[in-house]
């Protein structure tokens, strides 16, 4: 009886260890064309420093671009209040 219950529990198993190592190799994947694409990135920044750019100003703005234009106003204001509360204005 052991037997037969543990033959019918094997095609489910088989799926589910399949279909984890098909997750893992895909997980895999897209980790190695992460690092493709971050390689590409830190290629493109080393372009614009040999061209003159400046690297840091660069990201700042990149990051920048990213945010939602009401939230990147709300920061630039309160680092503004701060800055001159600091004197630095």
């Amino acid at each position: 009886m052991a037997t037969s219950a543990a033959l019918q529990e094997e095609p489910a198993t088989k799926f589910a260890k399949d279909q984890l190592k098909a997750i893992v190799e895909r997980i895999e994947r897209l980790e190695e064309e992460k690092k493709t694409i971050s390689d590409d990135i830190r290629d493109v920044y080393a372009e614009a420093k040999g061209n003159g750019y400046d690297v840091k100003a660069l990201r700042t703005i990149v990051r920048l671009r990213k945010q939602d234009a009401n939230e990147r106003a709300e920061q630039e204001t309160i680092l503004e209040t701060y800055m001159q509360a600091l004197g630095m204005l």
